[in-house]
């Protein structure tokens, strides 16, 4: 029985002459159209691959730029939150403090003060009633350890909190008054507070 030949899609067949080809020649265009395709499928799913990759960067940067932003607020809240949390424990230490040593603080700025007044003629310290007795004494020896010759006059004040206390001469004075510490230190707490609120948003 005689065998179909193939057809052979890229002779010209127009001269009326019968195709041939060899064997060899066969299997070099066969090679040659797999090498072409092979080439062609590579080059496509290389860029293909390539697009996949560059929209999955894309979405993991649109990730972590999220991700940084929340970060960002977590930060600031939890910031903030410590500052108002220390302010309060301070708030709430300070009395506590000033009740078992009503003394402390004035004798520090006393200490502090009369080191610099050593040649004040006059210098008067107002003090809470309710520690002008034990206070009286306390700067009667304080003045007197730091050298201080001049008048030392203590007056008792009952719109006083116990632990502050003003202290004034000729030319100057000083005061430690809690409440006013404390009104500064809620208004730089407000503002910083403010401030990194709006910086985080």
């Amino acid at each position: 029985m005689k065998a179909n030949a193939k057809y052979l899609f890229d002779e010209d067949f127009s001269s009326g002459e019968k195709p041939t080809i060899t064997l060899v020649e066969a299997e070099r265009r066969r090679a040659d159209g797999e090498s072409q395709a092979y080439r062609k499928g590579f080059a496509a799913g290389e860029q293909q691959a390539q697009a996949q990759g560059a929209a999955a960067l894309g979405m993991i940067a649109d990730a972590m730029a999220r991700l940084n932003g929340a970060l960002a607020a977590i930060e600031t809240r939890l910031e903030t939150e410590a500052v108002h949390v220390a302010v309060a424990v301070a708030g709430k230490l300070a009395p506590e403090l000033i009740a078992r040593e009503p003394f402390a603080e004035i004798s520090a700025l006393a200490t502090e003060s009369f080191s610099h007044l050593v040649q004040a003629p006059h210098v008067a310290v107002h003090i809470a009633a309710d520690i002008y007795e034990t206070a009286k004494a306390k700067l009667d020896e304080i003045a007197q350890a730091r050298g201080f010759d001049g008048r030392l006059v203590v007056l008792s004040d009952p719109a006083m909190a116990p632990g502050d206390c003003r202290i004034e001469w000729a030319d100057g004075g000083v005061a430690r008054d809690r409440a006013a510490t404390l009104a500064v230190i809620d208004d730089v707490v407000g503002r910083y507070v403010a401030a990194r609120t709006n910086t985080g948003q």
